[in-house]
């Protein structure tokens, strides 16, 4: 029996082994059947890929599946981010989008997401649909076929370029001026994905000094991972230092998340990138509204919001989930600790373009470093430091601690009284002090992640020895 299930993000699997053409046709007459009665239908679907091993091909079996079932496919005319993809939604007034893509995953995976007609990630009931679809389809084997000359012939396929609307679309949203007025001296790198000439050109446009790496499709991405990470951008952090840039700003494969390099070659992870924009977004542009943010990510964002009269939205880990705050309940800022974001204005969709081109704004007006930045905003908010530890278990340990974080109530931990259990995703222990840890288990693998925010370096320390020890791990 395949084993062919959508998880977080859509459907990833190895090429030759799960993710094979015959798989990706079922998969997408599982998407055309629900899509039958989608009042957009006859808008069609856009079909976007990514740089990877056979990605466009992939794309194509989309095409021909699709145009099967009497529906008509936008098809990008080169490798695409999935934010473009999902932008294209809007200006075509799609039903939806097929991508391609396995986002930051090892070169060996593959995968496809579908993104709905509001061009943010796809909530469970959709998936749990499209899943239902495909055991039917398994259970037939019926797959419903046109040739692409048939298609093209019929008008069920064309192909397009999404890169003008998106680039008119961007900068919309960024102050370009000031990132011209700057004259900033910035290292892009794309890590051989689908942002390839996406911030360069934007970048160039606006007057910057853009040196670009990894700026050719390699589906072996290096020898490495397509993970904007700081153990992975070591030659951004390199050519940082050597050209004297202001900052260095990479896409992982699909340019959905994003990694930042400080003009002093450190890394300046996905918690702090968020709490300086909103920080900008309330303090330079005067933005009024909540913030979304996972179970996992940092708790500045609610000591900020607090101090506007706002609340901060607490959702499961998933994009998904802070798209939909931000579709549904306006918050004018969405991210995760692992490295996407959104503006109001924007798609519901994480875009590592827009968090790069935003982080660019922000050294502009600013006039200072990033890590300038950051202590500004710790001076008036106070020190928070974060991480993540994971820590790899057998299965037997897997399961025995989970059912102990299941029955965990505890009145104190760390020495602090316990304000706030959360179960929502894992189990989040929050403190009188708002220093907090999360622990959750991987759904894939044998292994825990252990989030832990305090006040200072040695809490923190403590903190996970306090995890570590009450678990046994």
């Amino acid at each position: 029996m395949r084993n062919i299930k959508f998880g977080t993000d859509g459907w990833r699997g190895v090429m030759a082994k799960d993710f094979t053409f015959e798989n990706v046709k079922f998969v997408v007459q599982a998407i055309a059947s629900f899509l039958q009665d989608h009042p957009l239908k006859e808008n069609g679907i856009i079909i976007g890929y990514d740089n990877r091993f056979l990605s466009e091909h992939f794309a194509q079996e989309a095409v021909k599946v699709l145009a099967g079932n009497g529906i008509k496919s936008l098809l990008v005319n080169r490798a695409t981010p999935t934010p473009v993809t999902a932008f294209a939604i809007t200006s075509h007034n799609a039903a939806g989008a097929v991508m391609i893509t396995a986002s930051h995953n090892p070169p060996e995976y593959n995968g496809i997401k579908f993104i709905p007609d509001y061009a943010g990630p796809a909530l469970p009931d959709i998936t749990d649909e499209i899943e239902k679809e495909l055991n039917h389809t398994l259970a037939t084997g019926r797959v419903n076929e046109m040739t692409i000359k048939a298609a093209q012939k019929q008008g069920f396929y064309k192909e397009f370029d999404p890169m003008p609307e998106y680039k008119k679309h961007i900068k919309q949203l960024i102050n370009l001026d000031a990132i011209s007025k700057a004259n900033l001296k910035i290292v892009v790198d794309p890590m051989f994905g689908a942002g390839i000439d996406y911030l360069d050109q934007i970048f160039e446009e606006a007057g910057c000094r853009v040196l670009t790496i990894n700026n050719y499709r390699d589906p072996l991405f290096g020898g490495s991972m397509p993970e904007p990470s700081a153990k992975v951008l070591t030659k951004l952090k390199s050519r940082v230092l050597a050209e004297g840039a202001d900052l260095g700003l990479a896409l992982d494969g699909d340019a959905d998340r994003f990694g930042i390099i400080d003009s002093n070659g450190e890394y300046i992870n996905a918690n702090r990138v968020l709490y300086m924009l909103y920080y900008h977004l309330l303090d330079v542009r005067k933005c009024r509204g909540p913030v979304a943010r996972s179970v996992a990510t940092t708790h500045m964002l609610d000591r900020m919001a607090e101090k506007y009269g706002y609340q901060a939205e607490e959702t499961p880990v998933g994009f998904k989930y802070i798209g939909e705050a931000m579709r549904i309940r306006g918050s004018v800022l969405g991210g995760e600790e692992s490295g996407g974001l959104s503006i109001h204005g924007h798609i519901p969709e994480k875009d590592g373009i827009l968090a790069a081109l935003l982080m660019a704004e922000i050294r502009a007006i600013h006039g200072k470093t990033l890590m300038g930045i950051i202590k500004q905003i710790m001076d008036e908010y106070g020190y928070i430091t974060n991480e993540r530890l994971d820590v790899c278990v057998d299965e037997q340990e897997k399961e025995r601690i989970i059912k102990e974080l299941k029955e965990f109530k505890p009145s104190s931990f760390n020495g602090q009284e316990v304000v706030r259990l959360n179960q929502m995703d894992g189990t989040k222990i929050v403190m009188a002090d708002g220093s907090w840890t999360l622990i959750r288990p991987s759904g894939t693998e044998p292994l825990f992640r252990i989030y832990v925010e305090a006040n200072s370096d040695e809490q923190l320390k403590e903190i996970q020895k306090a995890v570590l020890e009450n678990f046994g791990m």
